[in-house]
C-alpha cells in the first residue's frame, strides 16, 4: 500500500483498535486461478508479536482449498471515510487553488494463512466470535440457545482460517496535509453535516491536528 509519510500510523495498539472496531474484513489470497477475496468478520487475538486473526468461511467457498499456503495472505480493515470538498478549504477563497478529495483510515494486515477443521477449535472460535458481537445485547444470544445437534451439523458447512500477522500497515488520511486553517474549515464542514460518518471523519481529522 502506498503510505505518504505523513499519513503513515504504526502504532500497534492503535492498528489493532481498528481492527476490533472494524472487524468484517477484506481477506484477500492467491491461488491457481489468480486472485481471490472473501468478506468475514475476523477476530483478533493477542497472540503474537503483531496479533493473531481468526475466522471462517463457508466450506462450498473455494477459497480455502485454492490458495498458495507460502504466500502471504491480506485482511483489510476499512475505518471512517468521507468525502472532502474544496469548499471547506480557506485556500478556495485565497488562492482556487484546491481540489476534492477522499479522507480514510485503513489497516491491511499480512500473515500466512492456516486452514483448521478441528471441530473444537471452530466451536470455541464461534463462541468467541458471538460473546464479542452479542455482547451489546440487552438478552445476548448464545451458542448453547440453539440445539446441540443444529450446531454441530452447522460448524461440519465451515472451515476456520487462522493467521499469524506478520506485517502490518496503517494508513491515515485525515487531511494531514493541509494547513491548520483548512482543516479547521475540514472539520466544520463535517460537523455541519451532522451524520454518524462525517463525525468519525471529523474527530479523526481534530485528533490529528
Amino acid at each position: 500500500m502506498y503510505i505518504p509519510r505523513a499519513n503513515q500510523e504504526d502504532r500497534i495498539s492503535v492498528l489493532h483498535k481498528l481492527m476490533e472496531d472494524q472487524p468484517f474484513a477484506s481477506l484477500i489470497t492467491m491461488g491457481s486461478s489468480g486472485l481471490f477475496a472473501s468478506h468475514i468478520p475476523m477476530v483478533l487475538e493477542q497472540n503474537g508479536a503483531k496479533g493473531q486473526l481468526r475466522g471462517h468461511i463457508s466450506r462450498a467457498n473455494t477459497q480455502w482449498r485454492d490458495y498458495t499456503p507460502s504466500v502471504e495472505a491480506l485482511a483489510i480493515f476499512s475505518g471512517p471515510q468521507h468525502y472532502i470538498t474544496p469548499n471547506w478549504y480557506l485556500e478556495k477563497q485565497e488562492s482556487g487553488k484546491v481540489v476534492p478529495t477522499w479522507n480514510y483510515v485503513v489497516v491491511h494486515a499480512y500473515g500466512y494463512l492456516k486452514i483448521i477443521e478441528d471441530g473444537a477449535w471452530l466451536l470455541t472460535h464461534l463462541a468467541s466470535l458471538t460473546n464479542i458481537h452479542e455482547a451489546a445485547s440487552r438478552v445476548p444470544w448464545k451458542i448453547e440457545d440453539a440445539p446441540a445437534d443444529y450446531i454441530a451439523s452447522q460448524v461440519k458447512g465451515i472451515v476456520g482460517l487462522e493467521m499469524e500477522v506478520t506485517r502490518l500497515e496503517g494508513k491515515w488520511k485525515v487531511s494531514q496535509n493541509r494547513s491548520e486553517q483548512d482543516r479547521n474549515g475540514v472539520a466544520e464542514g463535517l460537523a455541519e453535516l451532522n451524520t454518524t460518518e462525517s463525525l468519525e471523519m471529523k474527530a479523526l481529522v481534530e485528533e490529528r491536528d
